[in-house]
């Protein structure tokens, strides 16, 4: 694994584990190393901006991935404190018909974390922001894309030798 770079998880709270697992279970397909921190923006604001100090001043490259849902204050807190790139993804709720997403999808003016809402994507989206840098990371991000075509193709010639 490459000692430079990594993914740093904060989720808001420990229910959001298994959502970070499913983060974490990709990561670790593109062997990156990861981190886990629990911290509420809402509830431990002062250690969130004591853990987000951290960061900004690592050497390592990072990317931040943050998991909260409800009124998820923790993405933008971290992106307006951090020069990191932030990726929020939030864990699925039917709460308030899904109209929870929105407290993800706006943000003030100069704070910009990315949205992906599916775990295995917010993971390779990370692997290819880490990749621009890290050339590994950047060739196992291109082997699962071709793993992916090559199945499809596979499901191609199948269709079409049952329809044909």
């Amino acid at each position: 694994m490459d000692s430079n770079s990594k993914v740093v998880i904060l989720m808001g709270s420990p229910s959001d584990q298994s959502h970070v697992d499913l983060i974490i279970a990709q990561l670790n397909q593109f062997e990156i190393r990861t981190e886990v921190r629990v911290a509420s923006a809402h509830k431990t604001p002062g250690k969130l901006l004591k853990i987000i100090q951290e960061y900004q001043n690592s050497l390592e490259w990072l990317v931040l991935i943050t998991v909260a849902g409800r009124s998820n204050a923790l993405s933008g807190m971290v992106d307006a404190n951090v020069s990191w790139p932030v990726i929020a993804c939030p864990p699925p709720s039917d709460a308030f018909g899904g109209a929870d997403i929105f407290s993800s999808l706006r943000m003030p003016s100069g704070v910009c974390p990315m949205l992906v809402l599916d775990p295995a994507n917010a993971a390779l989206a990370a692997a290819k922001i880490l990749g621009l840098g890290d050339t590994v990371i950047k060739g196992r991000v291109q082997e699962l894309q071709q793993t992916n075509a090559a199945k499809l193709d596979s499901a191609d010639l199948l269709v079409n030798k049952l329809n044909g």
